[in-house]
């Protein structure tokens, strides 16, 4: 099992049921674990329960290098990444968006409320009852977006995700914009190693170098 969450982590496969599939058809991945093919609530319940172990055997691969006299060099280079976390960008809300949201489903109501207004004059029964059913959908999302807005508020950051409550959303160097975790890691310059490595949800690595040190 621990063969199968480093693999995957490797090759950034996310979904469980997904690596169910892989373990059945992925060649590599069938040499590797000599053919098990564990479901994916099996995979799930490993990740979960078994997370401080994880961490410890990364704390032992650690300690194996220094053994073998690996980092000797007193160099090391620090940089951060970002990783895509499960939650969809289309469930994260901060305080600006969710504004947003709500301003344009407003807009929206008020457009409705006019075409069914003239609806009704010009005496269109059927366009009327569509108008009416799209309506109350607009409406109960707005009082779910609102909602929302009240839950932010009461959020140190201003924002939430409600998949995976600890993501945030981030900025990727380039363009555009993840749901996800800000990784930093400490390699040895000479064999690429990684030294220490911890995960955040601060979106920025400005301050993360001192910690990291």
């Amino acid at each position: 099992m621990l063969k199968i969450y480093l693999y995957v982590y490797l090759n950034r496969i996310q979904s469980s049921r997904r690596l169910e599939k892989e373990t059945q058809r992925n060649v590599e991945l069938m040499w590797l674990v000599e053919r098990l093919t564990p479901d994916f609530k099996t995979i799930a319940d490993f990740r979960r329960d078994n997370g401080n172990a994880i961490q410890q055997v990364c704390k032992r691969f650690v300690l194996i290098c220094r053994e073998l006299n690996m980092f000797t060099d007193a160099i090391v280079a620090i940089d951060g990444t970002k990783f895509k976390a499960v939650n969809n960008i289309a469930k994260n809300y901060s305080r600006g968006l969710i504004k947003t949201c709500i301003e344009t489903t407003e807009k929206d109501i008020a457009n409705y409320l006019m075409e069914l207004d003239r609806a009704d004059r010009q005496s269109r029964t059927e366009d009327a009852e569509k108008l009416k059913g799209k309506l109350a959908k607009l409406q109960a999302r707005l009082v779910s977006e609102k909602t929302i807005q009240q839950e932010l508020e009461t959020l140190p950051d201003k924002q939430i995700s409600y998949t995976d409550p600890d993501s945030r959303r981030m900025a990727l160097k380039h363009k555009g914009v993840l749901v996800g975790y800000n990784i930093q890691a400490a390699v040895d310059t000479k064999h690429h190693l990684i030294l220490a490595h911890y995960v955040t949800n601060n979106p920025s690595d400005r301050h993360q170098l001192v910690p990291m040190s």
